[in-house]
């Protein structure tokens, strides 16, 4: 069959390529439904990401999060119309010690590797997870971001000290909301503090136990774990505030991408007796993961309704590009296309 791929070919524009696909393969064939934008996204199709990465990466087919419907599996195994969630990590090996989403051989969609952006997705069978029965759609289409937050969390639970009775999370944004909440219902006896610096985005997190702008913290203020979701420019200020305010061997994980170095107060983090956690990506069976706390607390996609911004019918190339330009000016919550085309 000839499948359809809008690839990003350069800055703000998207072309259609063809690749002839054969379905007599073990591949699982998935039509995409709905397809959340990230910010990695749009460092590439605003031409940000740099000159060396455009240039070996593209042109590319974007979007890492996304779900749909199967509509052809060779074995029988799934059915016809299963709605299930896309995994866009793929691994080509396995390591006893070290996790799918930190293999250097990996391939990600839409970093160097062809994102969801077709008319037909081929994915192998532990690259999909079946979606609850009447979910979001729209909402489930993010559901990749939901998994870096899980991801993050499910390695804090291995190393962390068994005192968690406050967290502390920094940065506003939607991964701060996500990681908020998913504290806040795997741990329920636990305080969960939000920290930012913008009132009409604290004003969502309705769920915390406390929200604090970042310049008015107490002194004496203590968390027992922190997360840093801040990113960019504000990891540094984050950190430092986090080092200043967290326990003696607490675990700051640390989810904000930042694309230059920041500086850490090493000596504290010494004389505390400190632990950075870095995490990135995610895998299948945080996925797995995932879905599972969907179905355990459904009142958590509820939640996750809100971080919904703009809905987009595309049902042609342009209408993908109206998509990202509007995006381009959401200063909260995820756009997510309907794709019709």
């Amino acid at each position: 069959m000839i499948n359809q791929v809008y690839r990003l070919v350069s800055p703000r524009q998207f072309e259609i390529t063809y690749k002839d696909k054969s379905i007599i393969s073990n591949k699982v064939v998935i039509r995409p439904t709905n397809l959340s934008i990230c910010a990695a996204d749009q460092r590439y199709y605003t031409g940000t990401r740099g000159k060396e990465a455009m240039k070996k990466k593209l042109p590319m087919a974007l979007i890492h999060e996304g779900v749909g419907e199967v509509v052809f599996d060779p074995t029988g195994k799934v059915k016809i119309g299963t709605k299930v969630v896309m995994v866009p990590n793929t691994p080509s090996e396995t390591n006893p010690y070290i996790a799918e989403n930190y293999l250097r051989t990996s391939k990600f969609r839409s970093s160097g590797y062809d994102g969801f952006m077709q008319d037909y997705v081929f994915l192998d069978h532990d690259r999909i997870v079946e979606l609850p029965d009447g979910i979001d759609m729209n909402v489930a289409a993010f559901t990749e971001l939901v998994t870096i937050a899980v991801h993050a969390i499910s390695r804090f639970e291995k190393k962390a000290h068994p005192q968690r009775e406050t967290f502390g999370v920094w940065g506003d944004g939607n991964l701060g909301f996500i990681t908020c909440l998913l504290l806040k219902k795997l741990y329920p006896n636990s305080k969960v503090i939000i920290f930012g610096k913008t009132d009409y985005k604290l004003n969502h997190f309705s769920f915390v136990d406390e929200a604090l702008k970042i310049d008015e913290i107490p002194e004496q203020l203590t968390v027992d774990h922190a997360v840093e979701c801040a990113g960019g420019k504000g990891s540094q200020y984050a950190i430092e505030q986090i080092i200043d305010h967290i326990n003696p061997e607490g675990i700051i994980c640390l989810l904000g991408v930042s694309e230059y170095p920041v500086e850490v107060n090493t000596r504290m983090v010494l004389e505390k007796g400190l632990t950075l956690l870095g995490s990135s990506r995610s895998g299948a069976t945080d996925f797995q993961r995932t879905i599972n706390i969907y179905k355990e607390h459904p009142e958590i996609v509820e939640y996750l309704g809100t971080l919904i911004g703009h809905v987009f019918d595309v049902t042609k190339i342009n209408d993908a590009t109206t998509a990202f330009e509007s995006d381009l000016s959401d200063s909260w919550g995820k756009t997510v296309m309907r794709w019709m085309i």
